[in-house]
């Protein structure tokens, strides 16, 4: 899929009229991160946030041992943006990584609040994207309490298959709260269950 076709799929809205949905994607930047590089490292200010093209994004924190605890992945559509940092206009509690090489449109954060202030499709636009991300996290928050590891894995498989096929088992475990074993042990039992 290209950018363009990206951007407008992302940005969607009844109200935005076309030559503001136009104004909305020529704002964007495409740029092209390595498997392994930074968007954004823990204690930096967020500046920007990115829509991606094609690849695979994770965010992650260090928890109280050092060890990196993935707290969200990014496929193709998707919005990759530490929301605290960039409209609190504070630190970064979390760093964003490229899991494979990827293909992004990065918007600058000045450049967005211009946009967002001048065109109502966008506000509305904005909102209805932050309220579907607080549903998302509030939805995730349960699942880790209320469903099986075994259940995680299947939903995540379900509902973002390249997440399991383009992540490193042990990202994958630390997303669904499960030791790397654990994780290879349900992978093996759906498996098993399919053939």
């Amino acid at each position: 899929m290209s950018g363009n076709s990206v951007l407008h799929l992302t940005y969607q809205h009844p109200l935005l009229k076309q030559y503001e949905l136009k104004q909305i994607v020529d704002a964007h930047e495409r740029v092209s991160y390595c498997k392994g590089e930074y968007l954004l490292r823990e204690g930096r200010v967020a500046n920007e946030y990115f829509v991606v093209e094609h690849g695979l994004v994770r965010s992650f924190v260090f928890n109280y041992e050092k060890n990196d605890i993935t707290t969200n992945f990014f496929v193709e559509k998707e919005i990759v943006i530490e929301v605290s940092s960039l409209f609190q206009r504070v630190a970064s509690q979390e760093c964003i990584q490229a899991v494979t090489d990827c293909v992004l449109w990065k918007i600058d954060f000045a450049i967005f609040q211009d946009l967002f202030h001048s065109i109502e499709g966008f506000r509305e636009w904005g909102r209805g994207w932050m309220s579907n991300q607080l549903f998302k996290t509030k939805q995730r928050s349960i699942e880790m309490i209320t469903d099986s590891a075994t259940m995680r894995y299947l939903t995540l498989l379900r509902d973002r298959p390249l997440v399991v096929q383009q992540a490193p088992l042990k990202q994958i475990a630390t997303f669904l709260g499960i030791t790397d074993t654990s994780l290879s042990r349900i992978r093996k039992e759906v498996c098993d269950k399919h053939l």
